[in-house]
């Protein structure tokens, strides 16, 4: 297919913007899902451990941003 090699993309330039933004947009979401599971207080990993680790977020910021600030 045309586009997809590094020789074809030097023949169609208009293509390497296209393939730079879906690429920062796929690099974006797995990061922006890998943060969601790992840092926000509704995801439990620990089983055995405590069963509402939500309730230590009380005090804590841990949105992206916050128009008001609680702290």
């Amino acid at each position: 297919m045309q586009g997809l090699s590094f020789a074809s993309l030097k023949k169609h330039t208009a293509l390497i913007p296209l393939f730079v933004c879906v690429g920062v947009g796929c690099v974006g979401s797995i990061f922006y899902l890998g943060r969601l599971g790992f840092r926000n207080p509704e995801v439990s990993w620990n089983k055995r451990g405590d069963q509402q680790p939500w309730n230590e977020y009380t005090e804590k910021q841990y949105k992206f941003y916050s128009p008001n600030v609680d702290n």
